[in-house]
């Protein structure tokens, strides 16, 4: 229980202080005395909204957690990149200043390490609001060690059996490497060992061109480092909107990030003298390639091992915990939220999930988690949002839609910062301007995405955003413009007469 865990490196005073907040070396876990209303094993953000919010309604929980508590989010994930990411877009700024008029004399380069180290002190600043103090304070029984479940109602911490009326499953996933010929022969980084680094590395390779591998990739070539990114699809975030997909890979090219997609029998080995060598042939033409750090950025794997999971009753397979749509296990009496049951692994659908076992599980309720909107970002430069459906998903599904984009280029103030990269594209059901699905590229696509997600959640179609007022000039804007797209198509040849034989009559 007392262990350091492996990948919080290196051990500096803001990592020392991150520990002391989501794993007290000298926590002495509580004594259970009576049955709890609910046992939440796992304190990721999905454990902690649940312990938090059920210990608010008066409930008497108890928080299990084997590792940090805070989860992948705030040790290895969101904050840690975002952190990474902020440093890399400032650099990219300061070189763009000329473009401005500002003079920025000599080279511009980044002390990596330094900007490493705001990146953990900024994380340590974080961690009391997720930490085992505060979670105490709120009325929850805070326990750190391995939770694993002895019966349909109990589980086992650290030789202590606590007993439970309901229980919550919320112990994440984690990175898994997939199977590359090699791979295990060599010391390559997941996002749990990646932030680690102290030294910028020269050559940087990334394998895989989803959201955590662009991120990445741009953000090394932006500190400097020659990257070379590896994805076995074609382009980068393959999942996505082509053209959006498309202007991200533009935007890693010109930051020096040289792609090789589409690729295909890639191996992995150590170098002589160092190093990595990748070996991949993309698009019929054979490369080798030699790293110095190696990120692989491919699939995640449940966290189902160890619990006992059998002797609760609870199903699970290699995707995880099988869950109804009222996140509900196998076993009635557990529910499960987060990633470890969740096709959509991003911190604000296991917020959400979490708020919805609350009310199912101790108050009966029947909230669905398929009534959840939830958009995601890829905090790349520019980034790309997205919530609903694509155009390719709703041609699956059998829905018509039409379509309207505005790009970016035609929006006054992202061409007054020099952003003009992207659109706001959004899909309606055909014939309606009931939202189906929106994709953003833009320098705030995070921030933008989120009045289309409102929309979708409360039934507001274009017509009614294209009358909602929006500061000028402000690049949220455009999403106001896509609404006069759609307006415009109301207005018909035969209407248009009309109107201007109504207009001549009042002339008269």
């Amino acid at each position: 229980m007392k262990s350091t865990p492996p990948f919080i490196q290196p051990r500096d005073e803001t990592n020392l202080e991150l520990e002391r907040n989501t794993h007290p070396p000298d926590w002495v876990n509580p004594t259970p005395t009576g049955r709890y209303n609910l046992v939440v094993v796992g304190a990721g953000t999905a454990g902690l909204v649940t312990a938090a919010g059920a210990a608010g309604l008066g409930a008497r929980v108890a928080l299990v957690e084997r590792g940090l508590m805070g989860g992948d989010c705030l040790n290895v994930g969101c904050v840690p990149s975002k952190g990474t990411l902020s440093a890399a877009r400032v650099a990219a700024l300061v070189r763009r200043a000329g473009d401005f008029g500002v003079c920025v004399p000599g080279e511009v380069t980044v002390d990596f390490a330094a900007a490493m180290e705001r990146m953990r002190r900024l994380r340590a600043g974080i961690s009391p609001h997720d930490s085992a103090q505060r979670f105490r304070d709120l009325g929850v029984d805070v326990y750190l060690g391995q939770g694993v479940f002895t019966g349909a109602r109990s589980l086992d911490v650290e030789g202590q059996t606590l007993d439970f009326c309901k229980a919550v499953i919320a112990t994440g996933a984690r990175a898994a490497a997939p199977s590359i010929p090699g791979l295990d022969t060599v010391a390559y980084h997941t996002n749990e060992t990646l932030f680690s680094l102290t030294r910028l590395p020269r050559r940087f390779g990334v394998i895989g061109a989803g959201p955590i591998g662009c991120e990445m990739a741009q953000a090394f070539a932006r500190f400097g480092s020659e990257v070379v990114l590896v994805e076995a699809l074609h382009g980068v975030l393959p999942r996505e909107d082509p053209e959006a997909s498309e202007s991200v890979r533009d935007a890693l090219a010109r930051d020096g990030v040289r792609l090789l997609c589409c690729g295909r029998e890639l191996s992995v080995s150590n170098a002589e003298g160092g190093g990595m060598r990748l070996v991949v042939e993309s698009h019929g033409q054979g490369y080798d390639v030699v790293v110095d750090e190696l990120l692989v950025a491919i699939g995640r794997a449940p966290n189902v091992e160890g619990l006992g999971l059998e002797q609760a009753g609870v199903g699970f397979h290699a995707k995880g915990v099988e869950v109804n749509d009222r996140l509900q296990t196998t076993n009635p009496a557990i529910f499960a939220a987060g990633d470890v049951c969740s096709p959509y692994q991003f911190t604000h659908a296991a917020d959400f999930m979490a708020r919805i076992v609350i009310q199912n599980a101790l108050f009966g309720g029947r909230a669905r988690a398929s009534a959840l909107t939830i958009p995601w970002c890829t905090y790349t430069s520019p980034e790309l949002a997205h919530v609903g459906w694509t155009a390719a998903e709703a041609k699956r599904r059998g829905i018509e839609i039409d379509t309207f984009t505005q790009p970016m280029s035609g929006v006054d103030r992202a061409i007054l910062e020099g952003e003009t990269d992207g659109m706001v594209r959004v899909h309606v059901r055909k014939g309606t301007d009931r939202i189906v699905g929106a994709t953003i590229v833009a320098a705030h696509a995070g921030e933008m995405i989120a009045e289309l997600s409102m929309a979708m959640t409360c039934g507001i179609g274009l017509k009614r955003l294209a009358g909602v007022v929006h500061p000028y000039p402000t690049q949220t804007e455009a999403v106001r413009r896509v609404g006069d797209l759609y307006n415009r198509t109301r207005l018909t040849p035969r209407v248009k007469a009309l109107m201007g034989k109504w207009l001549a009559w009042r002339r008269s």
